[in-house]
């Protein structure tokens, strides 16, 4: 397994529902910008599952030389990278912020997305799982750096599911609406609308042995998105969103 963005709770979620579900991998290749925290999530999988692992340092915001991990070949491959940034209204004018959002959620992320497919599609086989956001459905004031970044890589993973359908490898996207996570602390988040990374990693695994397309971790935001979407554009941009 490649997981990219493996500091992310909901991905170190679900390789252990993964590994506790009899998953075996050769290797569980897990690439992350922050090495010290990765390390102590390998050694835990280690002892815990007897899973071996490489940790692969990476940073978005750098050059990337990707003959440092042309040996990494998996058959699924787990993304998680994702940054919040600063929704403030200084946020929002501020451009270090808004390029620190669009390169790792989108631009710097999408040429190692296409590496790794690249693999999959010659090898023939596989699966790809992005977890972008519901902020990618509808522009709202609140976050619509963020949403139009999540709302790109959203029509990245389609296409790309679209593209490698015929060489028989399946991409799915998943949108987990509100998550308590490291990323989201101190933001009042509704706790009926809110999942916790192992509830995530437990309908994202369900929704991965079923191959399906695209995935709302609680059932309730897709019903939410679906009104959000059809607000006529005369009303919604007077909204509070």
């Amino acid at each position: 397994m490649i997981v990219l963005g493996s500091t992310s709770e909901v991905a170190q979620a679900f390789v252990e529902k993964s590994l506790q579900e009899g998953e075996r991998f050769e290797r569980i290749y897990l690439f992350t910008s922050n090495k010290e925290t990765t390390e102590r999530f390998a050694r835990h999988i280690d002892v815990k599952f007897l899973q071996q692992s490489e940790v692969i340092e990476i940073d978005l915001m750098k050059e990337i030389d990707y003959n440092t991990f042309d040996h990494v070949s998996s058959n699924v491959l787990f993304c998680a990278v994702g940054y919040l940034g600063d929704g403030t209204e200084e946020g929002l004018y501020d451009n270090r912020n808004t390029e620190r959002i669009i390169n790792i959620n989108y631009s710097k992320l999408i040429p190692v997305m296409n590496y790794f497919a690249q693999k999959f599609e010659s090898r023939r086989s596989g699966t790809i799982i992005g977890l972008s956001s519901v902020a990618g459905d509808r522009g709202r004031q609140s976050n619509f750096i963020y949403g139009s970044a999540k709302a790109a890589f959203t029509a990245y993973l389609s296409g790309l599911r679209n593209y490698l359908f015929e060489k028989k490898v399946h991409v799915m996207t998943v949108k987990p609406g509100f998550m308590a996570t490291k990323m989201t602390d101190g933001l009042p988040l509704n706790p009926k609308l809110t999942a916790t990374p192992k509830q995530a990693a437990a309908c994202i695994y369900k929704a991965f042995k079923k191959q399906k397309n695209v995935v709302y971790v609680l059932p309730v935001w897709s019903i939410i998105m679906m009104i959000i979407r059809n607000i006529p554009e005369f009303i919604f941009k007077k909204l509070k969103l």
